[in-house]
């Protein structure tokens, strides 16, 4: 299973360099960057990454970013950075770093994102359909009826989503299925 990699960083250059190094490897899947850091713990429970490269400096803490999120950490460095800083981190990638070593580093630093990988917090497809006619406001009732299942599955399905994907809420759950093309804008309407 290849490891969810989302990209932090505020240089649409170096997000592109980066792209062009990690899109084509078997181990990493490039999820939709960020730019800041503004709305990123929404983010990290969205698409669940497994790998955070980020650029140190729009983290003020790096703690409360990991919070109960089972993802390595990796600073993308390309200035000055102090060492206490980095050492918070589970690797460091310098943008002069080759190819090799900027995949490597990625591998090496994510014990935490190969474990959680072994475990199965993939939807299943009856879950996604209860996830996509939930995103698209629909109640549980609605749900059962669309589905022909009956409302405590419906329940029930709900239940393993929020487990799986940490999100609570009708919106959150919203958002997630945008973020991993489940629906699009269109079908919300």
């Amino acid at each position: 299973m290849k490891q969810r990699l989302l990209i932090v960083e505020p240089s649409e250059v170096i997000i592109e360099g980066l792209k062009g190094i990690l899109d084509g490897q078997i181990r990493f899947k490039v999820l939709e960057p960020e730019m800041s850091a503004d709305n990123l713990e929404e983010r990290l429970l969205a698409t669940r990454p497994d790998i955070v490269l980020v650029n140190p400096t729009l983290v003020s803490n790096i703690s409360r970013l990991r919070g109960e999120h089972a993802l390595a950490l990796v600073a993308l460095v390309y200035q000055y950075v102090e060492r206490d800083v980095l050492k918070n981190y589970d690797g460091v990638v310098d943008i002069r770093d080759s190819r090799a070593v900027i995949i490597e580093t990625l591998a090496q630093a994510s014990p935490a994102a190969e474990e959680r990988s072994k475990n199965n917090y993939e939807l299943t497809k009856r879950e996604t359909a209860v996830l996509v006619q939930l995103a698209q406001g629909k109640t549980n009732k609605e749900v059962a009826d669309a589905l022909n299942v009956s409302v405590h599955t419906v329940i029930s399905h709900r239940k393993n989503i929020t487990h799986k994907t940490g999100i609570k809420s009708v919106a959150g759950l919203t958002v997630y299925a945008m973020l991993n093309n489940l629906i699009d804008e269109s079908s919300l309407l």
